[in-house]
């Protein structure tokens, strides 16, 4: 089997390479007023379209196939208080095999110690059991009603940290997708908040498809990368599912010469994870590591739909990956000069490599 990294091995990437500078006032702080109005950057060999996302369908045709993301985004941020008194923040990962059992990172680690209890709101409390590879193992208990509907009550959604102007009465339903519904991530697919009922039924009738997998976004999200030295970067591993119907319909579209474009690089991230060296899809479900450099070689995704990534980001890395750096800093800075606005409640971009899979 040909490794899609092969071509990494011999190419020293380094963080400082996937830097770029950003004014602040372009940072989204709000979302666009209605979700399919935010501007769309579509990105073609040797040129590039300033454009309206309702207008994706123009760059579109019949038989191609959109996978999108359909993870929902739990109110997973816990505020309390330590027995000093000391104001504690918690943000649970992802749940383990023992009931009420978590995998969470908190604010102020080095004075948590096991057994130390907080209490989140009447009759919910969080008890630090031990530290882990990711931060600590947790144990979640409620009094009062079934713990899933205390973290709907008294969790809040965990916005990324760039975004201070929140909007508790919003944020609930603007930072997720439409078509949300598997609760698990701990941030948004933000490709996937552009879309909106009507977008997505104007592509149906043009013979656009539509469907979808699964991946629970992981703290990888918000930590940085640390190694300068990229080949020494582990990803945080993430849970990822693609359905029996969803391989079929990602094998059909190709064998039909339609193209599939991954909404979002999670969505990428599991068609990729998913691909046998033959370029189809298998029905997969586990935990998915995969770290993309420039080099790689895609074997499932024709296109991809994506927002504008943080600096020195693994998503800045994987859209370098798929159009070439030298093309990302020259759409990155047309986008700069242009007003673009960046990372989760900015604009879109929508990225056509103009090279085959392997």
């Amino acid at each position: 089997m040909t490794s899609p990294f092969a071509a990494n091995r011999t190419t020293a990437w380094r963080l400082c390479h996937f830097d770029y500078l950003l004014p602040t006032e372009r940072i989204a702080q709000r979302p666009a007023p209605v979700r399919d109005r935010s501007r769309l950057l579509v990105s073609l060999p040797g040129k590039r379209h300033d454009a309206v996302f309702r207008q994706l369908p123009d760059w579109l045709q019949p038989g191609d196939l959109l996978v999108m993301n359909d993870t929902r985004v739990i109110p997973a941020r816990l505020l309390g208080h330590k027995p000093s008194g000391g104001r504690i923040e918690i943000l649970l990962l992802q749940p383990l095999a023992s009931a009420g059992e978590w995998e969470a990172m908190a604010t102020g680690s080095k004075r948590i110690h096991p057994g130390l209890q907080i209490d989140i709101a009447p009759g919910l409390r969080v008890t630090f059991l031990e530290r882990s590879s990711n931060g600590f193992r947790v144990l979640l208990h409620s009094q009062e009603e079934a713990l899933e509907k205390a973290l709907q009550r008294h969790g809040q959604l965990p916005l990324p940290p760039y975004i201070t102007a929140s909007d508790p009465q919003q944020d609930p339903e603007r930072y997720q997708t439409i078509y949300a519904r598997h609760p698990g991530a701990i941030a948004a697919p933000t490709a996937g908040l552009h879309f909106t009922p009507s977008l997505l039924a104007r592509l149906k009738i043009l013979g656009i498809q539509s469907t979808t997998v699964t991946l629970h976004v992981g703290p990888g999200t918000f930590q940085p990368v640390r190694e300068e030295a990229l080949h020494r970067h582990v990803m945080h591993r993430e849970r990822a599912i693609l359905s029996p119907h969803s391989a079929r319909l990602i094998n059909q579209t190709h064998a039909r010469q339609g193209r599939v474009i991954a909404v979002g690089t999670t969505s990428l991230r599991v068609l990729e994870s998913a691909a046998l060296p033959s370029g189809r899809v298998r029905p997969w479900r586990g935990e998915t590591g995969l770290f993309i450099l420039p080099g790689y070689r895609f074997r499932v995704v024709d296109g991809l739909i994506t927002n504008f990534h943080l600096p020195r980001s693994t998503l800045l890395m994987l859209v370098a990956a798929l159009i070439g750096k030298r093309r990302m800093d020259r759409d990155y800075a047309h986008a700069i000069n242009r007003g673009y606005r960046f990372y989760s409640y900015g604009d879109a971009m929508l990225l056509w490599p103009g090279k085959h899979r392997s």
